[in-house]
């Protein structure tokens, strides 16, 4: 089994990067393959709506130089994945934003992508906004109805200069649960593959007509 993890921050190895890594230590105990994918630093660009990626699926036709359809590809051959961003303003970094957009709403359109794997979600923040983050990036998971890991309590962790992180005691055990449980649900996974339903054709209803 493999795991990707989706590093939003701009700094590569602050405290979003930290997080991901407290997750990933109780994946690779259990011989779980893990990767982390640095994008925080990239131009991702935002969707633009054009609707390409629903006539021919499985990646963006739109921006194919800036690193999504790579990302999209080592996704596809995971078993799940791990969302990680830093605070801004009370939500996702910007640069999160435009790669959760993009991917999600390709993922929607194929079930060979996200659809019914294991995901799991962290936030690093200095101080508050922390939960809009976090809920912000639930929402993308359950889009695309996949097996979500929990924790025993919010998936926020705490800390202003690179590692300070390390301090927050109950923040690494939120991790260290949340990362024990993503392995639970990656071994359910495994034994129940031959009989996950299959993806549903979406109903789009507009409310203007």
């Amino acid at each position: 089994m493999k795991v990707i993890a989706i590093n939003g921050s701009p700094h590569k190895k602050g405290n979003t990067y930290h997080a991901l890594c407290m997750v990933i230590e109780e994946l690779e105990k259990e011989g779980i393959e893990t990767e982390i994918l640095d994008i925080g630093n990239k131009p991702i660009r935002g969707c633009i709506g054009c609707g390409k990626c629903r006539e021919e699926v499985g990646m963006c036709h739109a921006f194919k130089d800036d690193g999504l359809n790579d990302a999209i590809e080592k996704i596809k051959e995971a078993d799940g994945i791990i969302l990680g961003s830093p605070v801004h303003f009370s939500n996702i970094s910007g640069v999160m934003k435009c790669f959760c957009d993009r991917l999600f709403y390709i993922a929607a359109s194929t079930d060979d992508i996200l659809y019914h794997k294991v995901g799991a979600a962290v936030v690093a923040v200095r101080r508050s906004g922390g939960i809009p983050a976090w809920d912000t990036l639930h929402k993308y998971l359950q889009y695309l109805q996949m097996l979500i890991a929990t924790t025993n309590y919010w998936g926020v962790i705490h800390g202003l200069t690179p590692g300070e992180v390390l301090q927050d005691d109950e923040g690494k055990q939120i991790m260290s649960e949340m990362g024990k449980d993503m392995v639970w649900k990656l071994k359910m996974r495994e034994q129940s593959l031959k009989e996950a339903p299959p993806m549903a054709e979406k109903v789009r209803t507009n409310f203007i007509r």
